[in-house]
C-alpha cells in the first residue's frame, strides 16, 4: 500500500521552472532517497511534499488524503507527516527539553521506545507515519553519522515509521535506500534501486554522485574490451574495484603503474593506458610506481554511457 504518492509535481517561481513535473510513489515501510547535487530541486520537493511550499501543479496525498499547501490552509503541514528541517529553528526563550516535552502526542510507553531507539534522555514526538528528513547527516562526523544511521533504521523496524530522506552525499544512502530518486537542474532523471544507480547510471552526473569512477574512450577502451563495437558519443564507465590487475600479458590491455595511495581498508592505484588514466581498488598493492601491468575489466562489470563530444 502506498503512504505517498507524488503526481505531476512542479514549481516555478518568478518565471523560472525550479522543478519540472515529477510523479513517484512510496510504499508503507519503504526506504525512499532524493539524491543530486546542491541546487538540484531536492529540499524544495521535499518541502513540497510536507505541504509547506504551494506547488504550482500536481498533487500530493499522503496517508490517504491529499496534502494541501500553504495557501490552502492556516496551519502548514499535513496530519501523520513530520518535516524535519536542515535548519535548527528551535524558540531561543525555551530548552530544548521543554520544545519536546510540549510537542509530544504519544502515550508514555511508546515514547519510551523512542527514547531508547534515539539513545537520548528526552525525546518527544507527534508520533508520524511518514518522516520527512532533509540533509540529516549534515555536518556530522563519521561516528555520530553512523548513529543517527542506526537511528533512522530502527525507526523504521522497531516504529513503523516510513522515511524520505534526502543527502547531500548519496554514498550515504547505498546501503540504506530500498529505492533513490536522482533529480538534476530540477528534473527527476533516474529512479531506482541503489545498485543499479552505482552500477548502470543514466549519465556521468549521476555516475559522480555514487562515488569514484573513470571514463575510458578510444584506445584504451578498445584494449580493455578488444573485438567489440561501441555506440557513437559513448565512453565506458568503470568503478574502481572493477577492474582486475596482473602481470603483463595476462590480459589485452597494458598499462604502466603511476601512484599507490593507501585509502585504509584498501589501496588506489593510478594506471595508465593508451594515455589515459583509471583508478583501480585493490588490497594489498601489490604493484609500484612505474610497473607494467596488465588490466582487465571484471566479468559483467563496465557500462558504456552517452557523454558529450
Amino acid at each position: 500500500m502506498d503512504i505517498l504518492t507524488v503526481t505531476n509535481l512542479s514549481l516555478t517561481e518568478n518565471g523560472v521552472a525550479v522543478l519540472q513535473p515529477i510523479s513517484f510513489s512510496q510504499k508503507r515501510g519503504q526506504k525512499l532517497a532524493l539524491a543530486g547535487e546542491s541546487g538540484a530541486g531536492k529540499s524544495t520537493l521535499l518541502q513540497l511534499v510536507a505541504g509547506l511550499i504551494q506547488p504550482s501543479t500536481g498533487v500530493v496525498h499522503a496517508n490517504g488524503s491529499r496534502v494541501r499547501g500553504p495557501q490552502e490552509t492556516l496551519v502548514a503541514g499535513h496530519p501523520g507527516v513530520a518535516y524535519l528541517s536542515q535548519k535548527s529553528d528551535l524558540p531561543h526563550s525555551l530548552r530544548v527539553e521543554q520544545v519536546l516535552r510540549y510537542a509530544n502526542q504519544r502515550p508514555e510507553a511508546e515514547a519510551q521506545a523512542v527514547y531508547e531507539v534515539c539513545r537520548i534522555a528526552h525525546l518527544l514526538l507527534s508520533a508520524p507515519q511518514l518522516l520527512l528528513l532533509d540533509e540529516p547527516f549534515s555536518n556530522l562526523d563519521r561516528t555520530h553519522k553512523r548513529i543517527l544511521q542506526g537511528i533512522i533504521e530502527e525507526l523504521g523496524t522497531r516504529l513503523g515509521i516510513t522515511c524520505l530522506l534526502v543527502s547531500h552525499d548519496a554514498a550515504d544512502v547505498l546501503g540504506w535506500a530500498d529505492e533513490v530518486l536522482v533529480l538534476h537542474r530540477g528534473r527527476l532523471v533516474q529512479q531506482g534501486p541503489p545498485e543499479l544507480l552505482y552500477r548502470q547510471p543514466v549519465d556521468e552526473a549521476t555516475a559522480a554522485l555514487f562515488g569514484d569512477y573513470s571514463l575510458v574512450r578510444g584506445a584504451a577502451r578498445r584494449a580493455l574490451r578488444p573485438g567489440q563495437r561501441f555506440p557513437k558519443a559513448t565512453a565506458l564507465l568503470l568503478r574502481p574495484e572493477q577492474l582486475r590487475l596482473g602481470p603483463p600479458g595476462a590480459a589485452e590491455a597494458v598499462g604502466t603503474v603511476r601512484t599507490v595511495r593507501f585509502m585504509g581498508g584498501y589501496y588506489e592505484v593510478e594506471i595508465a593506458i593508451a594515455e589515459q588514466v583509471v583508478r583501480v581498488r585493490m588490497h594489498p598493492a601489490g604493484f609500484q610506481p612505474g610497473e607494467k601491468v596488465s588490466v582487465a575489466v571484471a566479468t559483467g562489470a563496465g557500462w558504456n554511457i552517452a557523454v558529450s563530444a
